[in-house]
């Protein structure tokens, strides 16, 4: 039998009531602390030894040890309970006996027992000793409750399971789950490989603007918000600093890299967030080419360091990705690889026959492209799930790459790529235009297709084309997302972040 509305809201109501009636008694507790002499939300120094450091010490040994209660269970005169920190877990034991505390208005062991919640904080003075059944223990002399607990803990089994109630109280979840703060480790990892790998090869990290007037570095829609101070509208970064990272290289660097958080006021999904963290690069006298052979040992050396290995399995679009980076890169041509998985050549077909090609592989295909360019690149994105990889896309389109240098073979194809990994593309890369009048041109054209009605197409930046008038020295680009990082762990990009954006409850 469903539940009525009118069921599901008084059990909603019931629930408040509870938690309520919890807070309240908890409240009362913590005034009992505070009258006793114990504050409940004291502000310590706590000198202390790790759970982990706890569990390998010799039996006998006088330990500090402090962290959250999450489990107690009584038998008389004694209590056990379970005491997590961020290293695991340890049992610690009170007994009556041994417990310490004259100053309490009552027995110790009754006051401590009286006061004390699964969810509270405590500082335990004790000896490393053994059970009967061989369970690393601290045996308590001194009991101390540091940080009074308000709302009860959820059942680990039978709490928390709806995904977004998880990653909204992402506290929770991380308290409960320990893969969860695995992967933030992980993640801290993977972000300081890449730092130290650009680092030992001579790039210095730099820090550019996030408020901008003018967003530049890609095709997206920005967030805008209003200057006080300045009376003017500004920006949010759809890049990190692509347009001021080359300004650098016109200003004599050579090498600089910036991992940043940026922001694009677009859709969400298993691979898009409204704000994350980028890594982009740039390098003087060195072209795609080159590009592609350090992004390929780039990759390589995050996998190892982070996760120790070059070999995953990726869930993606329904196929599962078997991903050896140490295996050959392969290159896809961007022209072959659509025709041979969507039945259409890009150069030669019209319009309509692209949108047809288009119509046949998106199956949820609602409105047209607003352009040529915009079909084929949703063209790409479909064609672009049957491919594995690791490797790299080729010979893109000029129309697509607005900053990109053209092809000095073919003037209908830029020096750009793509990583191609499970399906996606996780990473982009070219040899960075640096022609002033070409540029200027592409901005004219990228402004058109803005008044054309495609607000993702790029704003005319006519301060980076002074800076390019000046001169900028032959480089390539790169930029990568934490998009990386989940595909690794072969999660969502909303799973791997640590508290990401969420509708408003």
């Amino acid at each position: 039998m469903s539940e009525t509305s009118e069921q599901i809201e008084n059990s909603t109501e019931s629930e408040s009531s509870v938690l309520e009636s919890i807070k309240q008694v908890r409240i009362a507790k913590a005034k009992a602390l505070q009258e006793a002499g114990m504050d409940p939300y004291h502000s310590g120094p706590f000198e202390k030894v790790s759970n982990q450091e706890a569990l390998a010490a010799e039996m006998g040994t006088q330990l500090n040890i402090a962290g959250r209660v999450t489990s107690s269970r009584t038998m008389g005169n004694v209590t056990f309970g379970n005491l997590h920190d961020e290293t695991g877990d340890i049992q610690f034991m009170l007994s009556k006996k041994q417990l310490d505390e004259p100053e309490l208005p009552e027995p110790a062991y009754k006051f401590i027992l009286k006061n004390l919640d699964v969810g509270d904080f405590v500082y335990i003075t004790g000896e490393r000793i053994e059970t009967k059944t061989g369970e690393p223990t601290v045996l308590a002399t001194n009991f101390r409750i540091i940080t009074k607990s308000l709302r009860p803990l959820p059942e680990k089994h039978a709490g928390l399971k709806d995904s977004d109630a998880l990653l909204r109280q992402r506290y929770l979840d991380i308290l409960q789950n320990r893969d969860v703060q695995e992967m933030i480790y992980k993640k801290a990892k993977f972000w300081k490989s890449v730092r130290s790998f650009l680092e030992e090869r001579g790039f210095i990290e730099v820090q550019t603007p996030i408020l901008e007037h003018t967003t530049g570095g890609g095709d997206a829609k920005p967030f805008v918000t209003h200057h006080n101070f300045l009376d003017t509208d500004v920006k949010l970064r759809i890049s990190t600093g692509e347009l001021w990272q080359k300004k650098l290289l016109v200003g004599g660097l050579e090498k600089t890299f910036e991992i940043g958080r940026q922001f694009r006021n677009e859709n969400q999904s298993r691979e898009h967030a409204n704000d994350y963290d980028q890594m982009e690069f740039y390098w003087a006298y060195a072209n795609y080419e080159a590009g592609m052979a350090l992004v390929e040992q780039l990759f390589k050396h995050v996998a190892l360091e982070t996760f120790g290995t070059t070999q995953f399995e990726m869930n993606r679009f329904g196929k599962i990705h078997k991903i050896d980076l140490d295996h050959k890169w392969e290159r896809y041509d961007f022209v072959e690889v659509i025709e041979e998985h969507a039945g259409v050549n890009v150069m030669t077909a019209s319009d309509e026959e692209l949108a047809q090609a288009l119509k046949r592989l998106e199956a949820t295909h609602e409105e047209p492209a607003v352009s040529r360019a915009k079909t084929v690149d949703r063209i790409w994105k479909v064609v672009r799930r049957k491919i594995s990889g690791p490797g790299f896309l080729v010979n893109e389109l000029y129309e697509l790459s607005p900053l990109a240098k053209k092809s000095s073979e073919d003037p209908n194809f830029v020096e750009r790529f793509h990583v191609v990994i499970a399906g996606s593309e996780l990473g982009n890369g070219y040899s960075e235009l640096n022609d002033p009048i070409d540029q200027l041109e592409r901005f004219e054209a990228q402004e058109a297709m803005r008044q054309a009605g495609d607000d993702e197409a790029q704003e005319a930046n006519y301060d980076f084309v002074t800076a390019l008038e000046y001169g900028m020295p032959p480089a390539v680009g790169f930029g990568m997302s934490e998009r990386v990082f989940s595909f690794f762990m072969d999660k969502s990009l909303r799973e791997c972040q640590i508290f990401p954006l969420l509708r408003q409850e």
